[in-house]
């Protein structure tokens, strides 16, 4: 279930901009305008926090491969259990194209 506070009409857009990007070339471009470089970095590191608690890393390991801190792993720990279940879908479509090639 999304969290009702997230929803609203520039958010709807902002995503509605997000699909219409081909490739990754696209995606550098959008967001090197839309984030600066510590937060596309803090995005992409919580994706692949959330990748590696999916393969079973324990904590130290996740820090010393990414730089995360313990309280960014346990958030997303906590999400990728408990969310919106957006790091799940994320994952398993990740597995499902890696598999496929």
């Amino acid at each position: 279930m999304t969290d009702k506070r997230l929803k609203n009409k520039m958010v709807d857009e902002l995503f509605d901009a997000i699909l219409t990007l081909k490739n990754r070339e696209d995606c550098y471009r959008l967001f090197e305008d839309l984030c600066t470089v510590g937060e596309m970095h803090s995005l992409a590191q919580r994706l692949s926090v959330a990748k590696m608690l999916d393969q079973g890393f324990k904590y130290d390991d996740i820090v010393k491969e990414t730089g995360a801190s313990t309280a960014t792993i346990s958030r997303v720990k906590r999400f990728l259990d408990y969310g919106a279940n957006g790091y799940r879908q994320t994952i398993d479509r990740i597995k499902k194209k890696k598999s496929k090639k």
